[in-house]
């Protein structure tokens, strides 16, 4: 009797047979594969935010900066479901804050409240640890205020032109106030004076707290301020109002004409609040907080407390905030070249 034989598959064909079936495997995996590619975003990114947000203010509690950084803060908090804390950490002309940030990790946990006075103090310093440009990303803009410029009572003039031509008769003679050497109100006092040739004494001082007693007492005789320092003096008569720098009038102060109407065309010099984060901040992050940030200026509350700051809630795109502070960091560049304005 004969015993059948089992044929062995050709090692060939085994090899074939496994990598169809492996084949037919990865073919029916695939869109499983892919669905998994695309959705992987969202299966696998992290909320955010999911802890307390820092804001650091570059200046003591009661400043514009840390109110307005207060104003917005719990409004975040209810929209995004997490505290945001207000971390106060005032010197160096708001350097100390700005570094602090600019070495903070970029999450979006740490933000920055930038503002006029960094931005402007920037040129005075040759070896700062960070670059506006380079080491922060724009988030948006909390607000925008106007400054206003004062004299005593004491002061023979009515108007912006009127001290322009006194100042000019006393030949740099007259003494202005500011709240520190490269600040807003200096530099803005600096800017006046190259757009109109006059020439006066710079004294600065510590703070608005310190400057503006002597300058109801006389012991100076002009000086910018921000609205809400000034109007209780301006209103109860003790110090008068010259002009506003921004370019349209004050709601705070609507009888007072802007300085670019008052006679020197195109002036404008106004203290600006806004959000940054250190550069490299997820863009999905910056955009959560930009539209965080824009809804609470839309509302009526918020432009309710910001008009108590003398200040008007400003949304813009972190684009649009970005060229804002980029034009601000030029123009004062100019004017601290050109005043030869040194840093202490």
């Amino acid at each position: 009797m004969r015993t059948r034989r089992n044929k062995q598959r050709p090692l060939s064909a085994v090899f074939d047979s496994r990598m169809h079936h492996r084949m037919l495997h990865r073919l029916h995996a695939a869109p499983f594969a892919v669905l998994l590619t695309l959705s992987s975003p969202l299966l696998f990114a992290q909320p955010y935010p999911t802890k307390p947000v820092r804001i650091v203010a570059p200046y003591p509690p009661g400043s514009s900066a840390d109110i307005i950084g207060r104003i917005y803060a719990p409004r975040l908090a209810d929209t995004l479901g997490k505290q945001f804390v207000v971390d106060n950490r005032s010197g160096a002309s708001g350097n100390i804050a700005a570094e602090i940030v600019a070495r903070a990790a970029p999450d979006g946990y740490t933000l920055l409240i930038l503002n006029t006075s960094i931005v402007a103090s920037q040129p005075l310093y040759k070896n700062l640890p960070f670059d506006i440009a380079r080491d922060f990303q724009s988030v948006a803009m909390l607000g925008i205020a106007a400054y206003v410029l004062t004299v005593n009572q004491n002061v023979p003039v009515k108007t912006v032109q009127e001290l322009v031509a006194l100042a000019k008769v006393r030949n740099g003679k007259m003494i202005y106030a500011s709240t520190g050497i490269g600040g807003g109100l200096h530099l803005t006092m600096e800017l006046l004076m190259m757009q109109t040739g006059m020439r006066m004494l710079h004294v600065p001082y510590k703070g608005t707290a310190f400057a503006v007693p002597d300058l109801i007492g006389g012991q100076v005789e002009t000086m910018f301020g921000s609205a809400p320092a000034m109007s209780p003096h301006i209103k109860s008569g003790r110090i008068r109002a010259l002009g506003i720098t921004s370019l349209k009038r004050s709601a705070a102060l609507p009888d007072i004409p802007t300085i670019a109407e008052a006679g020197v065309p195109g002036f404008e010099s106004v203290s600006f609040t806004a959000f940054a984060v250190p550069t490299g901040t997820p863009r999905g992050v910056i955009a959560t907080l930009n539209t965080a940030v824009n809804n609470a200026a839309r509302a009526v509350d918020t432009i309710t407390a910001l008009g108590n700051q003398s200040t008007e809630a400003s949304p813009m795109t972190p684009e649009v905030t970005t060229a804002y502070i980029r034009d601000e960091v030029v123009k004062w560049k100019k004017v601290v070249a050109v005043a030869g304005v040194k840093g202490e």
